[in-house]
């Protein structure tokens, strides 16, 4: 799944050492906004020291996040959780550049435009 939108806040990072293993992990969490009729927030973290330096995710940049839903149980209660995997960066053309300028291209008026599927 992926979602473009504005990030609106970058919190502190959370780091551990694994019970399994005993290695080290480190996440990142941000909240996505996205810019339509009716905004939506999108709460999502990053895992991996790696990845959180690969997409050095700032504050008010427009992104487009590709990300995996997860459910996890924790004493009887269900968690669900939203984890990035490939984040980019919105370019000019983006429909939230304030810079950006639409046209709309249309068919000569002497051809006949067939859209049809089939």
């Amino acid at each position: 799944m992926e979602l473009t939108g504005k990030i609106i806040a970058v919190l502190e990072p959370r780091s551990g050492i694994s019970k399994r293993n005993g290695s080290e992990w480190k996440v990142q969490e941000y909240v996505l906004e996205t810019q339509d009729q009716y905004p939506r927030k999108m709460f999502f973290d990053v895992f991996g020291a790696d990845k959180i330096d690969q997409f050095n995710i700032k504050a008010g940049e427009v992104l487009t996040v590709s990300f995996d839903l997860d459910a996890r149980e924790y004493n009887g209660r269900w968690y669900n959780g939203c984890r990035a995997w490939k984040v980019e960066r919105a370019t000019s053309s983006s429909p939230f550049s304030s810079t950006n300028s639409a046209t709309v291209a249309s068919a000569p008026a002497t051809e006949e435009v067939d859209d049809l599927p089939f």
